[in-house]
């Protein structure tokens, strides 16, 4: 089945299923110039709706958008549309990285503190013994670095960047210099080098399964309960798409 986009509450949203991974990515690399894949979360999917920022141009251009929240795909079976594939991030970055190191593919690794990135690097390295890596750079970097940063990717031409803590504009980054890169595929996961040094503990499958995930992110920083605010504007949103929109489906 090949993959197919469908919009909840105006904004994009891919279903792609596990088996049509490979292909999908395969795809989208053999496309010319700058390229994206967005992880997207249900706050993620109600700051797109906003026109006051240009996220939701960012999301409608990217190649790729997956799922990460349970309620998106509630959302879209509420609605009567074709309900997506939820995706683990870590387990769809390690998915994408296997897909890399079959074909000989090479990555670049931009963010995190310099211990980290180096052991994330080791690593990678020794996970994907395929996948070359053609250059790193640290996050938190000061501004008067980031030029070289960009020539530097421009020049090695990745496969895949995978961008990580410390880069302020998460996909934005990526998003606001398209036009200074080549022919890559750009995807922010916050966590990633944390997880991938063994310095993050990553969620179980058994609680991301459950969408229990939040509470831990709770847990570690309490003020994130006022999310439930956003989420109460979701579940009306639909309610009012379900009942006025004639676009819906």
């Amino acid at each position: 089945m090949a993959m197919q986009r469908i919009t909840l509450l105006g904004v994009p949203v891919d279903v792609c299923r596990p088996e049509d991974l490979e292909a999908e990515i395969l795809e989208i690399l053999a496309r010319p110039g700058t390229k994206q894949i967005i992880f997207l979360s249900i706050w993620d999917l109600l700051k797109a709706r906003s026109k006051r920022n240009d996220f939701g141009q960012c999301v409608k251009e990217a190649d790729l958008i997956l799922p990460v929240s349970k309620s998106i795909l509630s959302g879209a079976r509420f609605l009567k549309k074709e309900v997506p594939v939820r995706y683990n991030p870590f387990t769809a970055t390690i998915s994408i990285l296997s897909v890399l190191d079959q074909h000989y593919k090479s990555l670049y690794l931009l963010g995190g503190r310099l211990k980290t990135l180096g052991q994330a690097e080791r690593n990678v390295h020794q996970t994907f013994p395929n996948l070359q890596i053609v250059g790193r750079y640290v996050g938190y970097y000061q501004k008067n670095m980031e030029n070289d940063i960009v020539q530097a990717i421009y020049k090695s031409s990745p496969s895949l960047a995978l961008v990580s803590d410390g880069i302020r504009e998460k996909n934005l980054w990526s998003y606001h210099r398209r036009n200074s890169f080549s022919n890559s595929i750009f995807l922010y996961y916050r966590d990633a080098l944390g997880i991938f040094s063994d310095r993050i503990k990553r969620v179980s499958e058994k609680t991301f399964n459950k969408g229990h995930e939040i509470w831990i992110e709770i847990a570690h920083s309490p003020l994130k309960i006022f999310l439930v605010l956003p989420y109460i504007k979701y579940g009306i949103l639909l309610v009012w798409y379900r009942l006025f929109r004639k676009d819906a489906r």
